[in-house]
């Protein structure tokens, strides 16, 4: 048994395998020498016609040897039943290349259909070996991804995938501002809530990708180092803007109340984060009445912030692991807040990071209630 370049084990290298197939012309395993020579022909196929560069940059060698591999394995399967997975390059999908192999073999069998008869049985016996190979690829693939989650290097594979979501999302959010702006054109009132509808999904998605990169991070970064001056008002007007089109969407009220001293010196980006994770889960868990979300000055440089649903209300076994990342899912059919509690417990270790505390109130079918109060000393008009 030999360890190769790829992610699992091998018994013989993809040079013998290579050459032991192309050594395969006659009759095996009860299948008919024509059967064989149309996989051959269709794995040569399939070699000739792949696109190396869309395929993370293998190697035509790579693609010849993992053809070989998987037209051996295929035989070894018709043979044994139980076919044994051998390694693939890792910028390689062995999936990918034996679904244009299966394929390929079928227009192959055609051809040979027109000159000899083939016998049903004997090809049926291939395509269900086929599909064992597919199988053992996926179980292995599966067993390789929940490794490398277990594995000393799991965080940094989740921060990479939350990276990889922001970016397409990031365009998105562009895009969709720029169309509901009529920047590209004028839009009419059911466009424009529509991407509304699109921009507010678009930005949970980012933000959940960046609760992950927080989160890994300790979730309690707070992106302006000291605290500058900002109008609480303006960014109470930003968060609805954003999640105004969902309450038109639900027929949900919306109401936002400022303090009477608008300007403050405090964190606003971790603020605006806070205050947009809960209002969107307030939207998100009424379907009746309304969402309010008020800034109320408790001290001369005292605000207390609160989100108020006329929701479902929060069950009292929930509450106990409401703020846990990650909390265990409770079985189908029961309730639930959240899918993962990433953006509560981001937010609550955000307040904590402003020097707040982050409380709920909640009674089934009444409504709940989040909120926190800060040190924002008054700041000089803006």
């Amino acid at each position: 048994m030999t360890r190769t370049s790829g992610e699992t084990y091998v018994t013989h290298s993809p040079v013998s395998a290579q050459v032991e197939w192309d050594a395969e012309h006659r009759s095996a395993a009860g299948v008919s020498a024509s059967i064989w020579r149309a996989l051959r022909l269709a794995a040569v196929h399939v070699c000739e016609t792949w696109d190396c560069h869309g395929e993370g940059g293998s190697s035509p060698d790579e693609v010849q040897a993992a053809a070989g591999l998987l037209c051996d394995t295929v035989r070894r399967s018709v043979e044994s039943a139980s076919p044994a997975v051998h390694v693939f390059p890792a910028a390689l999908s062995a999936p990918r290349l034996l679904e244009a192999l299966r394929r390929s073999f079928l227009v192959r069998l055609q051809e040979c259909e027109e000159h000899e008869h083939l016998d049903l049985g004997q090809v049926l016996r291939v395509y269900g070996a086929m599909d064992a190979v597919r199988a053992a690829l996926e179980q292995d693939s599966a067993q390789r991804f929940l490794s490398k989650l277990s594995g000393p290097d799991a965080i940094q594979l989740v921060v990479e995938v939350a990276h990889d979501m922001r970016s397409p999302l990031g365009s998105i959010l562009f895009l969709a501002e720029r169309l509901r702006n009529a920047q590209s054109g004028p839009i009419n009132q059911i466009q424009e809530r529509q991407l509304g509808l699109v921009y507010s999904a678009a930005l949970g998605l980012s933000s959940l990708a960046s609760d992950v990169i927080e989160l890994a991070r300790g979730g309690d970064r707070l992106v302006d180092r000291n605290p500058i001056p900002f109008s609480v008002s303006e960014l109470m007007q930003s968060v609805r803007a954003i999640v105004q089109p969902i309450a038109e969407e639900k027929g949900l009220a919306m109401r936002f109340t400022p303090p009477a001293t608008d300007f403050r010196i405090g964190y606003p980006t971790a603020l605006n984060r806070v205050l947009l994770n809960l209002t969107t889960n307030a939207l998100k868990f009424t379907t009746d009445g309304s969402v309010e979300v008020i800034a109320r000055q408790s001290a001369r440089s005292r605000i207390e912030f609160s989100v108020q649903d006329t929701g479902r209300g929060i069950p009292p076994q929930v509450m106990a692991t409401l703020f846990d990342a990650f909390r265990r899912r409770v079985k189908p059919g029961e309730y639930f807040f959240s899918s993962a509690g990433l953006g509560l417990s981001i937010c609550r270790k955000l307040i904590e990071a402003m020097g707040g505390t982050l409380t709920v109130t909640s009674a089934p079918e009444t409504g709940t209630r989040f909120s926190f109060e800060l040190e924002l000393p008054a700041a000089p008009a803006l």
